[in-house]
């Protein structure tokens, strides 16, 4: 049993991310056994910015969990994650507030908490069954535009 302790404790966390406004990819180590990999995070940080500003924060390295523990889920540890939005401003969010419905004043998009997901090879139903399933934060559902909304904020959803 400790060689398979040791094993587990050693665990790389790996993730594949393809930002759908920049048109970049990105797939690294975030996490190896309970060590989160600080240049990982601070590269991860950057791509997840705010793609209409520049602006950038460091974001929550359990979100990085969290989208592990779904491609896990769905049965492909591998799978690439779309990002429809990362970081927001609070500019940004401000702006679409005025301009787009259902934008949350206290968005934790603003906080690094909070990414808007599709996945290359499963369907946004699929994705929010299963980030409900792991009960880990909230989730938002928008099936007319194609997206999941995943957060470490309280464990709540809700469908728009």
């Amino acid at each position: 049993m400790p060689a398979l302790a040791a094993k587990k404790k050693k665990e790389a966390r790996n993730l594949s991310l393809h930002n759908l406004h920049t048109d970049e990819k990105i797939t690294l180590t975030y996490r190896i056994g309970d060590r989160y990999q600080r240049p990982a995070i601070h590269e991860l940080s950057h791509f997840l910015r705010d793609y209409r500003t520049g602006d950038v924060t460091v974001m929550d390295p359990q979100l990085y969990d969290l989208l592990f523990h779904i491609n896990n889920r769905l049965g492909d540890p591998e799978g690439i994650f779309e990002i429809v939005c990362g970081y927001r401003c609070p500019a940004t969010n401000a702006w679409l507030r005025r301009t787009t419905y259902g934008v949350a004043a206290h968005s934790l998009h603003m906080t690094g908490q909070a990414v808007d997901i599709r996945h290359r090879d499963a369907s946004s139903r699929r994705i929010r069954d299963t980030a409900l399933a792991l009960r880990r934060g909230g989730v938002g559902y928008y099936p007319r535009s194609d997206f999941v909304h995943v957060d470490t904020g309280a464990v709540r959803h809700w469908s728009n």
